[in-house]
């Protein structure tokens, strides 16, 4: 954005937050009586009768609240105190005791949480995916949970790992900021294959916010940002023991361990296995429709709270190993692992001829974390906060010829602060990061090591008056070694124009360094010459990637036939200053190199949610994409992408019984538009593909007994439809020849498949 352009839009926040301090107010002290005495009384809940506007007293017990003619009656409440509600006709200043409540009587609320939840309030546009919707599918991992929700699109990266890679706003992962409770998790080496490294039991709830993030989480977010929330030691079942087995050889189990230790400490032993032994190859070309695979993932836990003093506190530490083997089904790495056996040469082709085709991808990952806040007693509005993690990320692999390492040890920090400017209504959060990331890559016989450091300060306000209007502006400064210094603005705005309505508008900078290497990995899986055509820059000679983004959103929610709903509109718009340009549109090579011209990308959703029936909930949604690039031969829609996509949830729940007892069944079905394929124009006949695949849909089910609150059943099946693409390996009789390429997949590699499993908890 030009410096003119920004300046207007500052202007226009300071403009705006004026006339809305400028507004009628009431204001007054809430107190309380000890000893004789009046004292403030901080923390106590002010706000309108049948109104949504409301505000917290300071800690001298002051408050501010916007007075309407629509609103006369004000309550005042707090905790063990009587509430009392006052009668006020016009602006004017209260001072107001409150009485110390005799007796407490108790008091149920009972109301159905949503497993998908959209808030009305927010600036920013978040969908929050809590356990309940996690357990309408399998959800081995977190790759695997978005699968019955429309935000998020998953596809197959490949034809051999059964790796799944995610899309929003018609954008791949490397542009969306995947972090694990606001700490970074998959990016740089773990791009590739980090969303299967989050066992699905392990996640307590997912927030995705589209568009424009928060700049207290970097600068990296272009498209978007997914943060993950893990179980909590203090909240999570003492034992919880989870089973799955498919008719496709993959069997997994995890268990949790939890015990608090004392009143302020508790801790988490988190425990997950998974294993594929069984060789499928459905369509008979020779090669395995899924990886062999073996993980052992551990993770320990620890939490701290002590609420009196302010303080709460979280570690983690976790190892992981993940092995995964792909290719032919005959394939033994004893014998037929190409850079093992000198015999094997590049250009003997004889002895490549004899040997199957291959690939071993071993995993190893250690990362820590430490999360510290501290809120003021004296002042709840008030509080400070360290987050701080450690990755090393080891990977060593081979694909046929093919070799790929990286090591990748990485550190992040941020200190925060947070605090009130005037009232409640005014916040703000402000703080330092700082950044390392170290990286090794072998490829083939190449050597690319760089090293990347950043330190940078943030600033972001946030006014918030729950009735009409809520924002948030963020500016953040970072000098980076190889990205420059540079200055990235966020900015995201609500207004409530009326009753259960929300329109939103966002705009952001994001900025990032791409791994060419390890955010492409299916590439190497071919035949295809891998070449960098650009060398001015100083991330493998490329330019870092630059991008805006802006969008609009509007949520409103309605009731029909006595039950809730909701209809959510948004349209988002990401345009590059550059970007890496992947182009694999000559079937021979994959080329990278900068942005020269325009690439963009548009987003357009309809949803609808609507309990049509008691307990049967319907979820439909449906989303354009257009996607376009400058390549050096011309302006091309995104390969691999359908531009229309349809998408249908129904569940249904039986009411719970007493012991907690119930049947749950949820039904899916994604639908995905023609979708154009990448040139082959040049490849012989018999491995030519057509310009567009045509649409399919797939469909997916699950029926869960819960016999009590400690144990359940379900089964289920993946693509009931039994759609699966045609020759997914191209050349599949010659994979050291060629034509070889095991990367055009627009449809699934694996037909039909049912599933089983169970859930144990105390």
């Amino acid at each position: 954005m030009k410096p003119k352009k920004l300046k207007l839009v500052f202007a226009f926040v300071f403009f705006y937050s004026l006339v809305a301090f400028s507004q009628d107010k009431v204001e007054g002290v809430v107190q309380e009586l000890v000893d004789t005495k009046q004292r403030a009384l901080s923390g106590a809940s002010v706000y309108w009768m049948n109104s949504q506007l409301g505000v917290v007293t300071n800690f001298k017990g002051e408050f501010s609240i916007p007075f309407s003619g629509e609103y006369n009656k004000l309550i005042i409440s707090y905790v063990g105190f009587e509430s009392d509600t006052l009668t006020v006709n016009e602006p004017k200043k209260i001072t107001h005791l409150l009485k110390p409540s005799n007796e407490l009587r108790e008091v149920v609320v009972e109301q159905k949480r949503e497993s998908l939840q959209k808030s009305f309030f927010t600036p920013q546009n978040v969908v929050t995916i809590n356990s309940a919707e996690l357990l309408k599918a399998a959800c081995c991992n977190l790759s695997e949970s978005f699968e019955t929700n429309p935000t998020i699109d998953v596809n197959f990266s490949d034809a051999l790992t059964g790796n799944k890679q995610i899309q929003m706003l018609g954008l791949t992962s490397p542009y969306l900021m995947i972090t694990q409770e606001n700490l970074p998790m998959v990016r740089g080496a773990s791009q590739a294959f980090g969303l299967s490294f989050t066992p699905g039991t392990w996640v307590e709830s997912i927030q995705i916010t589209k568009g424009a993030g928060s700049v207290v989480n970097g600068y990296e977010s272009i498209s978007g940002q997914i943060n993950t929330e893990l179980v909590k030691p203090l909240t999570d079942n003492a034992i919880f023991v989870n089973g799955y087995a498919n008719q496709n050889g993959r069997l997994e189990f995890n268990t949790h361990f939890n015990k608090k230790l004392s009143d302020k400490l508790s801790t988490g032993l988190y425990l997950h296995g998974n294993q594929r032994t069984v060789k499928e190859d459905r369509n008979n070309d020779g090669f395995l429709d899924a990886p062999l695979a073996d993980q052992i993932n551990i993770m320990n836990r620890w939490q701290y709270q002590n609420a009196e003093k302010g303080w709460v506190s979280f570690f983690n530490i976790r190892f992981l190993n993940d092995e995964k083997q792909v290719g032919e089904v005959d394939f033994d790495p004893l014998t037929d692992r190409v850079d093992r056996n000198p015999a094997f040469g590049v250009n003997n082709n004889a002895a490549l001829n004899e040997t199957n085709w291959g690939s071993e991808i071993d995993t190893r990952r250690f990362d820590t974390s430490v999360k510290l806040g501290y809120v003021f007693p004296e002042l709840p509005f008030q509080s400070m906060g360290l987050q701080a993690s450690y990755n090393l990320h080891k990977q060593d692999s081979y694909f046929g010829i093919n070799q790929y390492n990286i090591n990748h040890e990485s550190f992040f920090s941020n200190l925060m602060f947070n605090s009130i400017i005037g009232d409640t209504r005014n916040t703000f959060k402000t703080g330092l990061t700082i950044a390392y990331d170290g990286y090794e890559e072998l490829v083939n016989f190449d050597i690319f090591n760089r090293v990347d450091k950043s330190a940078g300060a943030f600033f972001e306000y946030a006014y918030d008056n729950i009735e009409k209007v809520s924002l948030t502006a963020g500016l953040r400064v970072d000098t980076h070694n190889r990205l420059g210094t540079f200055i990235t603005p966020r900015f995201h705005i609500r207004y409530t124009p009326w009753e259960n309505a929300s329109l939103r508008g966002s705009f952001g900078r994001g900025k990032r360094a791409a791994n060419i290497f390890a955010e492409n990995q299916q590439f190497f899986a071919s035949s295809r010459q891998l070449q960098i055509l650009d060398t001015d820059g100083d991330i493998y000679g490329l330019q870092p990637e630059d991008a805006w983004n802006y969008g609009v959103s509007f949520l409103q929610g309605f009731r029909f036939l006595e039950r809730k709903g909701n209809v959510t509109v948004d349209f988002y718009k990401t345009n590059f200053v550059n970007q890496i340009v992947v182009d694999w549109e000559n079937p021979d090579e994959i080329s990278f190199y900068n942005l020269d011209g325009k690439s963009f990308a548009n987003s357009f959703q309809f949803e609808v949610n609507h309990e049509i029936l008691p307990n049967l909930e319907l979820r439909a949604a449906y989303k354009y994409y257009d996607v376009q690039t400058d390549y050096r031969s011309g302006r091309l829609q995104k390969p691999l992408q359908a531009q229309n996509r349809y998408f249908a949830n129904v569940g249904y729940q039986t009411p719970v019984k007493e012991n907690g007892a119930q049947w749950r069944f949820d039904y899916t079905i994604h639908t995905q538009g023609r979708q154009r394929l990448p040139n082959t124009a040049t490849n012989p006949v018999e491995f030519q593909l057509p310009d567009f695949a045509d649409p399919y849909s797939v469909m997916t089910a699950q029926v869960t007994k819960v016999f009590s609150n400690t144990f359940e059943l379900y089964i289920g099946g993946e693509n009931l439809s039994n759609v699966t693409q045609n020759n997914p390996v191209l050349a599949a009789d010659d994979p050291f020849g060629s034509n070889f390429d095991t990367s055009i997949v627009f449809a699934p590699i694996m037909g039909r498949m049912f599933y089983m499993g169970f859930r144990f908890k105390m």
